[in-house]
């Protein structure tokens, strides 16, 4: 399968816009669920990666997923190190833990690449229309 890097890089875009302003976007849920914030980012990212890659199911899901999942790992190195630079030791023990969310954040990704993909419907209209 070959990739689309230009859905990727708009997901990977859109996943870094909302993840280091997700408290804006959502309010609260950084503090309360952090795993909100960064799965309607996931969510949406991969909807942006999906719609502008417009192949297949399974190529919407790993253009999402992969463009989510980049995105996470740039927004968690950011935070890590600010963290760790804020609040030392503690703030890298934070980081380290940061990673099982990036691969979490993948399932939202690939779920909104194929929400995304079905949203723009450039595919399977004409599979089941008659000729004549």
């Amino acid at each position: 399968m070959a990739i689309n890097w230009r859905a990727v890089l708009y997901g990977f875009g859109t996943q870094i816009l909302l993840g280091l302003l997700s408290g804006f976007v959502v309010p609260f849920t950084d503090f309360a669920l952090p795993v909100i914030g960064a799965g309607l980012a996931g969510l949406i990212a991969g909807g942006v990666a999906g719609y502008y890659n417009n192949r297949s199911t399974m190529s919407d899901a790993t253009h999402g997923a992969l463009a989510t999942i980049i995105g996470a790992l740039i927004v968690g190195i950011v935070l890590t190190v600010i963290g760790t630079l804020v609040a030392g030791i503690f703030g890298l023990g934070a980081g380290l833990g940061l990673l099982v969310l990036i691969f979490v954040a993948g399932i939202p990704g690939a779920i909104g690449g194929i929400v995304g993909g079905y949203v723009h419907r450039g595919r399977g209209d004409a599979a089941g229309r008659p000729t004549a």
